[in-house]
């Protein structure tokens, strides 16, 4: 029987602690279970203990330092609760138990170092890593097979929306998912702010499954929970992931790595295998070793060793972005009027020239950045809600729902803070009166 620091492992049970859901417990007599505690040991899972679940948001709310490895327990336990309150009612959901909480769990697995920021970084996606990992990572596909030869497979099917049980994938990636309903619920605790206390008791029992269109639908007494939990997003969007500091502390980690790449393909910085595996070629197409090698932890490592000139490279340029995000001298982010004709790029241009007048390099001290608040989808992935006329989408019944359907975008421009008096004045003088 293996050890767990975190929790207790006792009489044949693993139990995590967990500051929103209290003792998480998997017992050992439940082959579904047994096999997550093995997950869990796995050092693909492990990993996910060093990588940050909101990035450089730490930079803007300094308790902000949850992992990814603590969301992944946490969206199990949550899919947990849903999926076995469906069960005792419709035993033939049964069957499909081991593949919604594996899938709940491993959701993230692929996630690079910093989270989202790696993937603006270089590009790829998690999700596709995540496959490859069920895939081509021994102990964790060895471990799937060993219960189910097709669950890697039934778990890829899951996220892709291809289950041919309509309700698993619903549980883990839909409108009204364990994914989201624990990342809102962590996110506000450990930013510190008030936006995302949701009432999880309520939203979960409110969940019903629908035997006809064999999906998840909503009570109509849950309606108002639900009603709040899709604002209660769409507030986390406007007023923590898209914070202008979290914005300009992404795209100025953005531009430090871009800066580090360009000196290595011309031969100007020397680095250990794991970065150099980075800076060679399209990281989707990384040799699994590397991608799994990399974490918060090394690539802090690296940001620091780059701020000096040195022995690994000689550029002022590299450690003047470097030495920004170690120490947070962030740049500035200011939102971009809403106007169609608001002219960005001539705004931008003259930024660049305040910029080359000082001898700083334009394209790494300025640029545009669009962020996005993620809109509710009515249609293909809407949430149903039980009514005495039949399920209906929820935005046909609530009209706080049908305000939050069309995505927001915010342009914004970002800069060092030694020209903010002349940034200010020029969006000023370019906004129309």
């Amino acid at each position: 029987m293996s050890s767990e620091v975190d929790g207790k492992l006792q009489q044949g049970t693993r139990t995590y602690h967990d500051p929103l859901h209290g003792g998480i417990t998997l017992r050992q007599d439940d082959p579904t279970e047994a096999l997550l505690i093995e997950l869990i040991d796995t050092p693909e899972f492990q990993r996910l203990r060093r990588i940050r679940q909101l990035g450089p948001a730490s930079l803007t709310f300094h308790g902000a330092e949850a992992s990814r490895f603590t969301h992944s327990i946490g969206v199990m336990q949550v899919a947990r609760r849903a999926f076995d309150a469906l069960a005792r009612s419709y035993a033939e959901l049964l069957p499909h138990r081991t593949t919604v909480l594996c899938a709940a769990m491993l959701h993230d697995i692929g996630h690079g170092p910093f989270s989202h920021t790696c993937e603006d970084i270089f590009g790829g996606h998690h999700e596709d890593w995540t496959a490859r990992i069920l895939l081509e990572s021994e102990p964790i596909n060895r471990l799937l097979r060993q219960v189910d030869a097709d669950l890697p497979e039934m778990i890829i099917a899951t996220y892709r929306k291809q289950h041919s049980l309509p309700l698993v994938s619903q549980l883990i990636s839909s409108q009204l998912d364990c994914d989201r309903l624990d990342y809102l619920m962590r996110d506000t605790y450990f930013t510190g702010t008030s936006y995302g206390n949701l009432n999880l008791d309520r939203i979960l029992t409110a969940l019903r499954y629908d035997p006809w269109r064999r999906e998840v639908v909503v009570a109509a007494k849950g309606q108002g929970a639900i009603e709040h939990y899709l604002i209660v997003r769409s507030l986390m969007y406007g007023q923590v992931y898209n914070h202008p500091k979290n914005i300009a502390a992404a795209w100025g980690l953005n531009q430090t790595f871009r800066r580090a790449k360009e000196l290595y393909q011309a031969g100007k910085l020397t680095t250990d295998s794991i970065m150099t595996a980075w800076f060679s070629g399209d990281s989707a197409s990384l040799p699994l070793e590397h991608y799994l090698a990399a974490d918060d932890n090394v690539f802090n490592y690296h940001l620091q060793c780059w701020q000096h000139i040195g022995q690994c490279h000689s550029d002022a340029l590299l450690a003047d972005l470097s030495q920004r995000y170690v120490n947070r001298h962030l740049f500035k982010a200011i939102a971009l009027p809403d106007q169609p004709d608001f002219p960005q790029d001539a705004l931008l241009a003259k930024v660049h020239e305040l910029l080359r007048q000082r001898d700083l390099s334009p394209e790494h001290y300025a640029g545009l950045e669009v962020a996005f608040s993620r809109g509710y989808k009515p249609y293909k992935e809407g949430i149903r809600v039980q009514t005495a006329t039949g399920t209906r989408e929820i935005g046909e019944v609530s009209p706080l729902i049908r305000a939050l359907v069309q995505t927001h975008q915010t342009h914004w421009l970002i800069y060092p803070r030694l020209i903010e008096d002349e940034v200010q004045k020029l969006v000023s003088d370019h906004a129309s009166p």
